[in-house]
């Protein structure tokens, strides 16, 4: 079966210049099933790559901008009253969609991340005492200023635990950025085609699942999470609390997901080590002495690979 993975991001690459990182990692948490939080500054093209994906896959794309004044009924929907049936009946929110883009998500107040969390964990939405599924697929694809300080709030853990990958967002280097500027400014607009659809899209999820994965692979996961937890007497200052038992799931997940996007039907411990900061690095809680001494969860997890032996 070709590789439809490669065909998408191909198609993707038509209006998205470099990226690669994000790119494939979008592939991958839809190839998985898994949430992802975007994080990077303004104008790196995250919304834009959202866009894009979801008409490559014909699938239903909603955005919604997170700010502090948001109320969970302007995400989820709410029970109206129709005057013309005197009959109260449910409008449905943005969150009834394939691809849910949350912009800025860390600027919405508790009760929006609650009503948020429900459908990311569950799957469904409650409003007043009515339950609904949501459609498959749903993806929740968030985006998160790292230097926004007014108006932001912290994720809280559980809510981050739901997410399967947060990808740091980069600039682009100087060449790409060049092609940028002639993409944005030729007069010829580059189309982008629809490349799968729902059925597809099942097909690659049920290819993922066949990619084989030795024992010795799967210890070699459980062994990095469990540093996290119990971790040796070096980092031992620097982790206040280590990752969850989703954490082994989400990695265990999308290295079988990121073989595949390499053409490959078997995972070797550079796919999984590969994965490992994108599946841990929101998961990790720093110490006061982490952060007093200006560590990154990037820079533990890095020790961490270190000392954890491949197999």
């Amino acid at each position: 079966m070709p590789n439809i993975l490669i065909k998408i991001k191909n198609e993707i690459s038509k209006q998205i210049i470099g990226q690669e990182k994000m790119i494939d990692s979008l592939l991958i948490a839809l190839a998985c099933d898994g949430h992802i939080l975007l994080e990077g500054l303004p104008g790196l093209a995250k919304t834009t790559t959202v866009n894009v994906l979801a008409k490559t896959l014909g699938l239903e794309f909603k955005r919604v901008q997170f700010t502090p004044d948001l109320l969970p009924s302007d995400i989820i929907g709410a029970e109206i009253y129709d005057n013309k049936t005197g009959e109260f009946k449910i409008k449905e929110g943005p969150i009834f969609t394939n691809l849910l883009l949350a912009d800025e998500i860390n600027r919405a107040p508790a009760k929006v991340q609650s009503a948020l969390l429900e459908a990311m964990a569950e799957k469904q939405v409650t409003i007043a005492d009515h339950t609904f599924k949501l459609s498959p697929p749903f993806l929740t694809l968030a985006t998160q200023n790292p230097i926004e300080q007014e108006g932001a709030y912290e994720l809280p853990e559980a809510q981050l635990d739901r997410f399967m990958l947060k990808i740091v967002v980069d600039y682009n280097t100087k060449e790409e950025e060049k092609q940028i500027i002639d993409l944005v400014t030729q007069k010829k607009k580059t189309t982008v085609k629809q490349i799968a659809d729902a059925q597809k899209l099942q097909r690659v999820k049920n290819a993922v699942e066949k990619v084989h994965m030795d024992e010795e692979l799967k210890e070699y996961i459980v062994d990095l999470i469990f540093a996290t937890r119990e971790p040796s007497q070096k980092l031992k200052e620097f982790i206040e609390f280590g990752a969850s038992p989703r954490a082994s799931i989400a990695l265990y997940k999308t290295s079988k997901a990121y073989a595949y996007l390499k053409g490959r039907d078997y995972v070797t411990p550079v796919d999984i080590a590969t994965m490992a900061k994108d599946v841990l690095r929101h998961r990790i809680i720093l110490s006061y002495d982490a952060i007093a001494a200006d560590y990154t969860s990037d820079q533990i997890i890095d020790k961490i690979l270190e000392e954890v032996k491949l197999p």
